[in-house]
């Protein structure tokens, strides 16, 4: 692992966001802090090569990481994310840690996602739609009584299927490309104590999907939504959804359109500041 780094003035940390938002097969982390005038910007790359034509394009430096010493990047631990009134999203990593996160809140789940290498803590605006959309959905599903099912396409940390099966999923499976999130989610299964969250590693674009799914959530990046459109929409079970997320807005009416064009309905979209999400059915 390699990571690329460069000081650079808050007021463009959007334009480094939307820079980044399509690199494949590295991780973007942008630190801040109240009233600093600076931030630091870090793509972490496969390869050396990688983070090398990042530097040539962009200055900066380069250095190289050991894997051991992920979990140990952040010097910060960010702070603990409310979903509705149901979930508190934490970085907790220890019993201890978990304990005093469950006696700050007592009245809501505690799901505990610690901020490692994997995409998906909650604090971004796509993870943080979803899973908002997960528990309205949920709540709406276990009302009625039925049982329901959720897939976690490009699952990160497997927080939206961690948080499936607290709401109540019968059934429930994530997936991702890279072997790294696929390991992190199950050991993030395990610190929850969800053990019917079963995740694959498995290339969304060559993927044959041979179970359909209540809930289906993409939240990967446009350009992958489009080309696997025509595999996400045989995963959607009859009368089921797909939540669409991953996307900035200057790229929103393109992907949709393609989802339309696959035999979509889109039924809603939310916008959070540059990013869009969307929930779509079977026309």
């Amino acid at each position: 692992m390699f990571v690329w780094s460069k000081l650079s003035a808050s007021k463009n940390s959007d334009l480094w966001e939307q820079r980044f938002a399509t690199i494949q097969d590295a991780t973007l982390v942008i630190t801040s802090a109240p009233g600093r005038a600076r931030i630091l910007v870090e793509v972490y790359c496969p390869t050396r090569k990688q983070a090398w034509h990042i530097q040539k394009g962009h200055g900066g430096r380069v250095r190289h990481l050991k894997p051991q010493n992920w979990a140990a990047l952040s010097s910060k631990t960010p702070p603990p994310v409310k979903v509705r009134e149901t979930f508190v999203i934490c970085a907790a990593r220890t019993p201890a840690e978990l304990a005093k996160a469950r006696k700050a809140f007592p009245n809501r789940e505690i799901i505990a996602v610690p901020a490692d290498m994997a995409f998906g803590t909650g604090h971004h605006a796509t993870t943080a739609t979803v899973l908002r959309l997960i528990v309205d959905m949920a709540e709406g599903l276990n009302q009625r009584g039925r049982r329901w099912s959720l897939a976690d396409i490009g699952c990160g940390s497997g927080i939206l299927a961690i948080a499936a099966e607290r709401l109540g999923a019968s059934r429930v499976w994530g997936c991702d490309f890279d072997p790294a999130a696929v390991r992190i989610s199950k050991e993030n299964a395990v610190r929850n104590g969800t053990p019917k969250a079963r995740f694959t590693k498995v290339d969304v674009l060559k993927w044959q999907p041979k179970q359909q799914w209540d809930i289906v959530a993409a939240n990967i990046f446009h350009d992958v939504l489009e080309a696997a459109f025509p595999q996400l929409v045989r995963s959607i079970a009859p009368g089921g959804v797909l939540m669409l997320s991953g996307i900035l807005r200057s790229q929103a009416r393109g992907c949709l359109a393609a989802g339309e064009q696959a035999g979509l309905r889109i039924e809603k979209v939310v916008a959070r500041g540059k990013w869009v999400t969307a929930v779509a059915r079977l026309n």
